[in-house]
């Protein structure tokens, strides 16, 4: 443990100028007694370790000292590319492998370059949860991200079944984490993380099969997921503006084929589609955003919704008056 502590200590300062003892303590998260301790150990060890006396003094290297210890392990050089992605790294549990990647590569660098991670993270940051979400981390995550890195096989339950997977790869969509895997010696198959109610590394490594692509399997089974939900359909009158705004309130892929295969505008501009659709539930909430400016022509049932919804509109906004709010807000106590 305090090897390694030493090792991160001289990396450290060797990626910057000086540091204070603060400042030191604060990286390696111990006192600044024990940072007093570290830098006479490294001292006696032969490492040049200058300290600064004084308010505004520090540790520093002298006579250009470089370590060669900079070599990245495999789970740091695997973190290294996921740098990018903090709150990944943190759920997966591989938020210290990435900082000690960053810190050698900050330290193999040359001093002209050192500040190239902190002037890129001040200028690129991802942040995956939609907006309205606080994200909450699956508990089963970082047993399910360790056996993702080291290719083993996990023993899980999911929604009451018991499987038996070998696990390829992990996709954080939206804030919500999945798993695509090898289930049961079956088929490829993606399961969210949080609804695992058990999951433990076994013994047993597995190979990979070396044509999977996660990134290309993930939007195959995206799509195939998105087109599987839709199993109702629509039909609308929508203006021009509804068109606009159509793939904005739906599924986009759905809505932008359903004006493509629409037929010719009318006088007025309006155009007919047939729409894919969750239900007509779902479809109820979407459309009626809309508005006016679109008309819904079948299914009848829905139709009549949004005439119900229509008609209870003009009875709570048909009373009101061209200068002000209706009698009934104007008699309306402000309590």
């Amino acid at each position: 443990m305090r090897a390694a502590r030493l090792i991160k200590m001289v990396l450290l300062l060797q990626s910057r100028p000086s540091m204070t003892a603060a400042e030191l303590a604060h990286e390696l998260e111990v006192s600044e007694r024990t940072v007093t301790r570290d830098a006479l150990a490294l001292s006696e060890a032969g490492v040049p370790v200058y300290a600064d006396r004084g308010r505004t003094g520090g540790y520093r290297l002298v006579g250009g000292y470089r370590t060669r210890l900079t070599g990245l392990a495999r789970s740091e050089a695997e973190a290294l590319f996921l740098s990018g992605v903090p709150g990944a790294l943190r759920e997966m549990g591989l938020d210290d492998a990435a900082s000690a990647a960053r810190l050698k590569v900050s330290a193999a660098l040359l001093p002209a370059l050192r500040d190239a991670s902190r002037s890129a993270a001040q200028r690129f940051h991802l942040d995956a949860p939609g907006w309205y979400h606080e994200p909450e981390t699956p508990d089963l995550l970082p047993v399910v991200a360790e056996a993702v890195w080291d290719d083993r096989v996990v023993a899980a339950r999911y929604r009451d079944a018991e499987r038996r997977l070998e696990p390829y790869g992990l996709v954080l969509k939206a804030g919500v984490w999945y798993l695509c895997a090898f289930a049961d010696g079956t088929s490829f198959r993606v399961y969210r993380i949080d609804r695992f109610t058990a999951a433990s590394l076994t013994t047993e490594h597995f190979e990979r099969n070396a044509s999977f692509d996660l990134p290309a399997f993930w939007a195959a089974r995206a799509a195939q997921f998105a087109r599987s939900i839709l199993r109702a359909e629509v039909v609308l009158r929508l203006s021009p503006e509804a068109a606009r705004r159509l793939p904005y309130v739906t599924d986009r892929a759905a809505a932008e084929e359903a004006l493509e295969a629409a037929g010719p505008a009318d006088e007025r501009g309006w155009r007919t589609v047939t729409l894919p659709v969750e239900s007509e539930q779902v479809a109820f909430a979407q459309l009626l955003s809309l508005g006016a400016e679109s008309e819904v022509l079948r299914p009848a049932g829905l139709r009549e919704r949004f005439a119900e919804a229509a008609a209870r509109l003009h009875d709570l906004y048909g009373g009101r008056s061209r200068g002000g709010a209706s009698q009934a807000a104007d008699g309306a106590s402000p309590r």
